[in-house]
Order: C-alpha cells, then sequence, then structure tokens
C-alpha cells in the first residue's frame, strides 16, 4: 500500500509540473544572435550524409556548424569534405589517430568544438539526430534569454512497428517527462545531449570540475550536475524544437547504449538518487506485491487504490503523448508500466557500479 502512495503522489507532482506543447517561442522575433551548432562524430559517415542536410538548411540567420572528425576510420572525412564544398558555415575540425587525448572519449572532441565555436550560444547534437523543423535552431537559440543557460530540448525516436522499438520511445518520453519535472520543479539533474542549447561559458566552467573527466561521455548530465540551477535552465517541449533519431534495433545494441548512458547516475546529487530511487522501487514494488495479492486472493482492497494510480498515471500520459507527438504509445501503456519494473532491475548495476571507459 506504501508503494502505491508513493506512486500515486509522485505521479501528482508529474501532473502538476508536467511540461507543455504550449512553451512556444514565436518565429516572428527574428534571432540576431550567433549560434554555434558542435557535432561529435566517430565514424558516422552514413548518419551524416543521411541527417546532416537537416542541419545545414536550418533558418537560423547567424550560425556555423561545427562538425569535429574525432579519428574515424570510416568515410566520415570525404563525407563532410562533400558538404565542406555546399556550405561555407560548416566548419570541419578533423582529430588524427595519433593526437594525445586531454578528455576521455567524447569529451576531448566535444572541448575541440568548444575552442572553434565562434559564438557564446552553443547547440549541441549527435550525428545520428535529425532535427524535426527547419526552426530547431532557432526555437532553441531563442530559449537562451535572461538567466537561462541551459535548454534542454526532446529527443525522440522514428517509430517502428516493433516491441523494442515502442518500449525504447516509451521510455524515452518516460526519461523526458521525469528530468522536466525535477527542473520546473527547481531540482534540475539531467537533460540529452542530442537536443541541448547551452552557452559557451557555462560549458566552459564545467569542463573545469574534476567531474568532468571521471568518464567519455555523459556531458550533458555532467553538465546539469555541475551548473544547472532552477533559474538558469529551462525546458522546450515544442515539437518544431525536437530531434529524431533511429533508435536501437536489436536487444544487444540497446543495452549496450543505456548501459552508457545511466552511468552517470553514480554522479547525480545524492538528494536526487534518492528520489529517483524511491521512484523506482515503488514502482517495481507495486507491480509485484499487487500480482502477488491477486493470485492469493487478497487483492481487492489494494486494488482500488491501484486504480486510483492508474487513472492519474494513464491521464500524466495521455497528455504528454499528445505534447510530444506520442500518442500512439497510449496503447501500450499498461504493457511498457510492467515492463520498467524489469527494465530497472536488469539495468540498475550499471547506475552505481559500471563506467564506460570509451565512446563509439
Amino acid at each position: 500500500m506504501t508503494c502505491i502512495l508513493i506512486q500515486t503522489a509522485f505521479a501528482v507532482w508529474m501532473l502538476w509540473a508536467m511540461p507543455s506543447s504550449n512553451n512556444k517561442l514565436m518565429y516572428e522575433t527574428i534571432e540576431k544572435a550567433g549560434l554555434s551548432i558542435i557535432i561529435c562524430a566517430k565514424n558516422e559517415a552514413q548518419n551524416l550524409e543521411k541527417n546532416l542536410p537537416h542541419i545545414l538548411d536550418q533558418r537560423h540567420p547567424n550560425l556555423e556548424i561545427i562538425v569535429v572528425n574525432d579519428a574515424s576510420e570510416d568515410e566520415t572525412g570525404l563525407v563532410l569534405q562533400h558538404f565542406a564544398a555546399q556550405y561555407n558555415h560548416l566548419h570541419i575540425i578533423n582529430i588524427p589517430l595519433d593526437e594525445e587525448h586531454h578528455l576521455p572519449g567524447k569529451k576531448w572532441a566535444l572541448s575541440r568544438g568548444l575552442a572553434a565555436a565562434k559564438n557564446e550560444n552553443l547547440l549541441l547534437c549527435d550525428a545520428d539526430c535529425r532535427p524535426t523543423s527547419p526552426h530547431w535552431a532557432e526555437l532553441m537559440a531563442k530559449g537562451l534569454q535572461g538567466p537561462v543557460e541551459i535548454v534542454a530540448g526532446y529527443g525522440a525516436y522514428t517509430p517502428k512497428k516493433n516491441c523494442l522499438n515502442i518500449f525504447i520511445r516509451w521510455e524515452t518520453l518516460h526519461t523526458f517527462l521525469q528530468y522536466s519535472t525535477y527542473s520546473y520543479s527547481g531540482i534540475p539533474y539531467m537533460a540529452v545531449g542530442r537536443n541541448l542549447a547551452c552557452t559557451k561559458s557555462i560549458l566552459l566552467e564545467a569542463q573545469k570540475d574534476p567531474l568532468w573527466a571521471t568518464m567519455p561521455s555523459g556531458d550533458d548530465d555532467l553538465l546539469i550536475r555541475l551548473k544547472a540551477n532552477k533559474s538558469n535552465m529551462s525546458i522546450l517541449a515544442d515539437s518544431n524544437a525536437f530531434t529524431m533519431s533511429e533508435a536501437k534495433v536489436n536487444l544487444k545494441d540497446w543495452l549496450a547504449q543505456k548501459q552508457r548512458h545511466l552511468s552517470t547516475g553514480k554522479l547525480y546529487k545524492k538528494p536526487i538518487q534518492f528520489l529517483l530511487g524511491i521512484y523506482a522501487v515503488s514502482h517495481g514494488l507495486m507491480w509485484l506485491l499487487w500480482i502477488t495479492l491477486l493470485f492469493a486472493g487478497k487483492g481487492y482492497l489494494i486494488s482500488s487504490m491501484m486504480m486510483l494510480r492508474f487513472i492519474l498515471v494513464w491521464s500524466l500520459w495521455a497528455i504528454s503523448a499528445e505534447n510530444l507527438k506520442e500518442k500512439k504509445l497510449m496503447l501500450f501503456l499498461p504493457l511498457c508500466d510492467i515492463a520498467w519494473a524489469f527494465y530497472n532491475l536488469i539495468l540498475s548495476p550499471y547506475i552505481f557500479y559500471k563506467t564506460k571507459k570509451q565512446w563509439k
């Protein structure tokens, strides 16, 4: 019963603080401040060939795009040369195989791109991402106003008709709902680097912290961990400011990706770890105990409380799925809700113990 109460309380909190698709910035105001988009690429020839044109054609009047080719051994260099011949606002940084890296993994490539950026306003994304509209760069950049130094956008995945894709998209939406709720409540803890705007100054400050060099990736979460606060970070849930990526197509590759993403969890601030832990543990125990009691013929009283939780959570998901253009996921909510309990059980060791030593 306690687990259901905890889950119900979290659902109420998320409903109160959830992001709205009405958080839209007006297109009429032309963004004149310069913007530098930084993409770190390692063996990303195919992804760059497919996605980079969507970024190069963004409707921003003062834009530079920096692609850092980090010792790629495929045709990444040739692809970039081809685009550079057509777009004069594309700048390429090539890191040779024998160059000494003073930061681990992707962090070194990011530092090289950061050093080359001419503008104070930055927009970070990955080579396997494409914006959902030509207004993406303009909208994300407009969020960097007043005290706001960090803008977290939504990084969606292309829908496919298979179970893994459905759960990946559900988990992505759920994660966005979690960290946006925490951010709106004044306790930001993460963002996704495939759609993240920030100032150059705040990213340079984050790089100076000893925590920055503890792992090869996780630059997005570490930036939030080190520099975000209740007044300098905002969430942009405008569908014209989304990015889209292709989800992993097999379980092994997806688990490897999640291990890398979750490895920064052990660096979250202790209160955040506690809240996330209570949420995940109570969620798993709630399902386990309810199903056990039902089989034992003793779950009738607790079922009424579960129904209250279902109403709140499904309302939350209906609104979120509508705002984030994932309405079809509503059909799979009960199954994904249960599957998330097993997801936490399988991947929790990587939150607290494992750290990936390289990036690909």
